[in-house]
């Protein structure tokens, strides 16, 4: 997973926050793929609090419905401008990148929408 373990700390430094805009981008894109739906925002949230959680760190409601919203935003996106194929690829290059040992070229991409994305409200 790409959210580093810490200690008893709030999320405030801005890589979580994109940390968790890519892993909801993720994990939407994974269950799009392999069930045919979306995940609502409340679901990406309550992913969000469990992540942070497993760190030991915490956001505000609202702030985790912000984070997932763009994440699943972003996730719909990438999943319309591409073929079914190219999708199932990109979901499966996104959750393998997931784990910090992994890279990625079209993670690196979605990570730079991610970053763009958490500085919008």
């Amino acid at each position: 997973m790409i959210l580093k373990k810490t200690e008893h700390l709030p999320a405030e430094d801005r890589g979580t926050r994109v940390a968790l805009i890519y892993a909801v981008t993720a994990e939407a894109l994974d269950a799009f793929y392999e069930h045919g739906q979306w995940l609502t925002v409340a679901q990406a949230a309550s992913l969000c609090a469990d992540w942070l959680a497993r760190s030991r760190r915490s956001l505000p409601q609202e702030e985790r419905k912000r984070l997932a919203g763009h994440g699943c935003a972003l996730a719909q996106e990438v999943a319309a401008a591409l073929s079914r194929e190219a999708g199932l690829f990109m979901a499966h290059e996104l959750m393998a990148s997931l784990d910090r040992n992994y890279i990625s070229d079209a993670g690196t991409s979605i990570m730079d929408e991610c970053t763009r994305r958490e500085a919008l409200p």
